[in-house]
């Protein structure tokens, strides 16, 4: 784990949350439009969202239609929207307009699960409280033979008794900036990778790919 997180670290200096935020309000808002969505494309929605609802109260007095209409290219805009405004409600109703710190609380949100909670309690407060598990961690925590798990709640639970809790959160930007780099879910770049000889799959995928690459073996002429 230690040479895991010094390479990625080497290799990714400036890895961190690739979505734009300036307020915990706003992390949580473009935490939820990225299910099922590319932070890109939530970057160049967010904006405009922002600037028409900048805080819980706005996006409240906002009907669904309308929230729907402002995030339609995030897709899955009507449930979006109606987690968009139930959040906006709780936040509102419960936590006297201000997003909660902790992930007890976050998770009772609409919305919000633990990626989420994680995403925005180690960004947007600086808490270690849980380790962000997106498709790229998840891909990449079983390429490395660190858990065998697919669920994305057994995934973290593992991770959090390997990953030093000081690194929690930056675990997440290391493998969410490797996975979109060079270990791609369809065709990985195992030549180009740091951690070749520390993953399991990868060796085994040079392995296939060294003997495949071997001439086969003449074979004598029949006789006739």
């Amino acid at each position: 784990m230690r040479a895991i997180l010094r390479r990625l670290r080497v290799a990714y200096p400036d890895a961190r949350c690739s979505l734009d935020f300036e307020t915990p309000w706003q992390l949580l808002v473009a935490t939820i439009l990225s299910a099922q969505c590319t932070d890109e494309r939530v970057n160049a929605v967010t904006p405009g969202l922002f600037a028409r609802y900048p805080g819980p109260a706005e996006m409240l007095a906002a009907t669904q239609d309308e929230v729907a209409r402002a995030i339609f290219k995030t897709g899955f805009h009507n449930q979006k929207a109606r987690s968009l405004r139930g959040a906006a409600e709780a936040v509102i109703e419960r936590h006297g307009g201000r997003v909660p710190r902790r992930t007890e609380q976050l998770v009772r949100l609409p919305g919000v699960g633990r990626k989420t909670a994680a995403v925005v309690t180690g960004n947007a407060f600086g808490r270690r409280e849980g380790i962000a598990v997106d498709t790229h961690v998840g891909r990449l925590t079983r390429r490395l033979g660190l858990s065998v798990e697919t669920d994305p709640v057994a995934v973290e639970l593992t991770l959090m008794e390997l990953v030093p809790r000081t690194a929690w959160v930056d675990w997440s930007h290391l493998l969410i900036f490797h996975g979109r780099a060079v270990c791609l879910s369809r065709a990985p770049r195992c030549d180009a990778c740091t951690l070749l000889d520390l993953c399991p799959e990868g060796l085994a995928r040079a392995d296939s790919a060294t003997k495949a690459a071997q001439p086969a073996r003449s074979r004598p002429a029949a006789r006739r």
